[in-house]
């Protein structure tokens, strides 16, 4: 098969999938005709070929996939004027300890925010699909070990924890939740820190200061 013609299969394939998918589920369409090296190189000549229009091939954490740029975005907002789901600055927080010093347990969040963690905080991340538990400490108690999963990197447009924004500070995990939401593209609630006392009564159960 020609170059040509092998790059037409694979950028209609990302095209119509809808989601990422992986290089051995794209070397399929070619009945193991081409490699796996062969056809990575044919999708970064899509790359290329794609740089100036409003749509871009990246690979994330679970294969390549087409998405629009960034900075398209506002614009396409208006075919779905629904307002996506926000999440509170704790959770947003917790999320980001969770990223940036995985593997940790809700023992560890707590240290780290030096307040008590909400259960359903920790539920609401794990439905979003941005959170796991991947096993548990040995040590009392044997707490679950909460770890950060592909749909998280998915989301963010990371093939790699690798990819993530290094922090100066290495205490200042809480403070990158502003650019967690940033690279997600989500309208995430975040609320400024005299407003976490509201936060508190819309929700009962909210984060409470350890004693």
């Amino acid at each position: 098969m020609q170059t040509t013609d092998a790059k037409r299969v694979l950028e209609t394939a990302l095209i119509c999938a809808g989601q990422a998918v992986t290089l051995r589920e794209l070397a399929a369409l070619f009945d193991g005709a081409l490699s796996l090296d062969t056809i990575k190189r044919l999708l970064e000549d899509l790359q290329l070929e794609w740089t100036h229009r409003g749509a871009e091939l990246v690979p994330v954490a679970s294969g390549w996939r087409f998405q629009s740029r960034p900075e398209l975005r506002m614009y396409l907002d208006r075919l779905h004027p629904e307002k996506p789901p926000k999440y509170s600055r704790a959770a947003l927080e917790t999320l980001a300890i969770i990223a940036y010093r995985q593997p940790v347990t809700r023992g560890d969040i707590e240290d780290i925010r030096g307040v008590t963690v909400n259960s359903l905080i920790i539920k609401q991340l794990e439905d979003r699909g941005w959170v796991e538990v991947i096993g548990h400490r040995e040590t009392v108690g044997r707490p679950a070990l909460l770890a950060t999963t592909r749909q998280f990197l998915d989301d963010l447009g990371l093939a790699s924890l690798d990819q993530l924004p290094s922090l100066e500070d290495a205490g200042a995990e809480a403070l990158m939740s502003a650019h967690l939401a940033d690279e997600a593209s989500l309208e995430l609630d975040l609320q400024p820190e005299d407003s976490i006392t509201a936060e508190a009564e819309s929700e009962p159960t909210e984060d409470k200061p350890n004693e």
